[in-house]
């Protein structure tokens, strides 16, 4: 039971807040578990009440999961004692069929052909010889024809013979030849049947899903699976535009997939969303694999690491996760900045960093920010990622925007005129999948109404995406909730009067994107942050506005807050 309830408390530690996990669940204990029912103790009642109302259904599908079959979870308060079992009455004796008197005949039941046949009794209707060597009975011999069964010669004795009222007619003689076996069989004691526990499943290593499959495929199946099915084929070097918001990222990532290990490990790739993070890693993998088809490259993201970590601790397997993880050459993961703040994905993710690192494998990582701006993670992961190189992907530029539209118009063998792409790239500026997509709005908006591709029609299709209509969408309330939430601060310590750094900063953030991306004014701003006068909010517009310039690094931090606000 023990080590079936850490495995529960493993996978819930994962999913909950750390300090809700501490505060409920920690010092719980899984006392008695049958086929029917789990019964978890707690300290307090509180915590009873706590647990039983708010996490057993959890409780009950992270047992399902492990043991193979559902149970009902009760909660108590200290030692668990069971419930005093029913008595359960005996069972009925046998009826042995043992030598009679005449003197009992007669309240002997009528024994019927079927239940002879049963036992395989050989019935023998023939009369003795002599009637007065046959036992005691008044009723007169039958005419019955005597049974053509084989008779045995062996004599048959009086102690030996049983009388019984024969089925045919109460008043026939039978003659049973004992059986070699006794008639009755020794009572068989039935037990309650139970759930069985489902084999144990062969961990295939293309996914943690378990299948009971006898060929299941080995490590070097799954590295075929993994380095084949996993990358997209599209994303390649030769298709990614390069410009001067992503030349270093771009050399960067060509070293790495042309000398894994040796140029920059780990490599640390960080920007806003839809920059070209992913493609760039789906690229190192694909020509890592055109340079040498044995190399072993896995690409996740790090919800796919943190899910298949939970499934390996359900199914007790985290042997097989291991094995999957620390037994490859590049190892390419996807949004690393969400394995913040989850203690045990932290805690396997470091030990998979050193093995492959000290290994001398290759380590990819992509994130929206740089690690030290990750403001729950590790410190020790931390400097880890600092460890090799960290490049950031800017915004695209103009040049870059228009390459791409070209590209992308290329590509879907599509005329599109010059001005409407020039059109395109001046009007979106924020990333490459919004530019990708205008373009095929665009395409699609004149292709269904049956008119040319113009600048009038990308107007009319893309009237929504336009940064004329953006500033209706968003709210002063929405970009608060979207600065406190990117820098990890409260809204109450926002809109207080605090001087600490950690908090200035932010506020200064918010009072900018406030002033950009809203048509409130200075003093609807002011008011909005705690009640400050319109030269307040006027400084600290102009210094973030004076910083951008020169700072990358916050010029970044603003474009994915404001990525955030007009994509979710």
């Amino acid at each position: 039971m023990a080590k079936t309830w850490n495995s529960v408390l493993g996978a819930l530690e994962i999913q909950l807040p750390r300090v809700e996990y501490n505060t409920w669940l920690r010092r719980t204990e899984l006392v008695h578990l049958d086929n029917t029912t789990a019964v978890v103790s707690t300290a307090t009642p509180m915590l009873r009440e706590v647990v039983e109302s708010r996490y057993s259904a959890v409780i009950r599908e992270q047992l399902r999961d492990i043991i193979g079959y559902s149970v009902l979870v009760r909660v108590i308060v200290g030692a668990y004692v069971p419930e005093p079992v029913a008595e359960v009455p005996p069972a009925p004796k046998p009826v042995i069929i043992a030598p009679i008197d005449s003197a009992i005949t007669s309240v002997i039941p009528v024994i019927t052909d079927e239940m002879l046949a049963a036992f395989n009794i050989q019935v023998d209707e023939r009369v003795p010889a002599d009637a007065s060597d046959a036992p005691v009975s008044d009723a007169p011999v039958s005419d019955a024809p005597v049974s053509d069964a084989p008779v045995s010669d062996a004599p048959v004795s009086d102690e030996d013979a049983v009388v019984v009222p024969s089925a045919k007619d109460s008043g026939d003689i039978l003659v049973l030849t004992p059986p070699t076996t006794p008639l009755i069989a020794p009572p068989v004691v039935i037990q309650p049947q139970l759930p069985l526990d489902p084999p144990k499943p062969k961990l295939t290593f293309g996914s943690l899903s378990p299948t009971i499959d006898a060929d299941a495929p080995t490590q070097s199946d799954f590295f075929t699976t993994a380095t084949r099915g996993m990358l997209n084929q599209r994303f390649t070097f030769d298709r990614f535009i390069i410009g001067s918001s992503n030349r270093l990222a771009s050399a960067a990532c060509m070293a790495v997939a042309d000398h894994p290990a040796q140029a920059y490990n780990p490599l640390f790739l960080y920007g806003g969303v839809g920059l070209g993070k992913t493609h760039l890693l789906h690229a190192i993998g694909n020509a890592a694999l055109e340079r040498d088809a044995e190399i072993n490259v896995l690409y996740v993201s790090s919800e796919k690491f943190t899910n298949d970590l939970i499934n390996a601790i359900r199914r007790q397997q985290t042997e097989e996760f291991r094995i999957r993880y620390r037994n490859i050459d590049i190892l390419l993961i996807d949004d690393i900045q969400f394995i913040a703040g989850k203690d045990a994905t932290q805690e396997e993710f470091f030990h998979t960093f050193n093995t492959l690192h000290t290994a001398g494998k290759q380590i990819v990582l992509t994130s929206d920010r740089p690690p030290k701006a990750i403001l729950t993670l590790e410190e020790r992961l931390r400097s880890r990622f600092e460890w090799g190189l960290i490049v950031d992907i800017q915004m695209p530029d103009y040049e870059t925007r228009t390459a791409i539209m070209r590209t992308k118009a290329e590509q879907m063998t599509v005329d599109v005129p010059a001005n409407v792409i020039e059109f395109l790239a001046q009007r979106i500026q924020s990333n490459i999948r919004e530019l990708e997509g205008s373009l095929n709005r665009v395409v699609a908006y004149a292709k269904l109404n049956g008119t040319a591709i113009s600048v009038e029609s990308a107007q009319a299709a893309l009237s929504d995406l336009l940064d004329t209509s953006r500033k209706k969408r968003v709210t002063g309330d929405m970009i608060l909730r979207a600065v406190c939430e990117f820098y990890g601060v409260d809204l109450r310590m926002l809109q207080g009067r605090g001087r600490s750094r950690n908090i200035v900063g932010p506020r200064q953030v918010a009072m900018y994107l406030l002033r950009e991306e809203t048509d409130s004014s200075l003093v609807d701003i002011g008011t909005l942050i705690g009640g400050r006068d319109h030269t307040t909010i006027m400084y600290g517009c102009d210094k973030i506005g004076e910083e951008i310039v020169t700072d990358n690094r916050l010029k970044q931090e603003i474009n994915t807050i404001r990525e955030r606000l007009y994509q979710g």
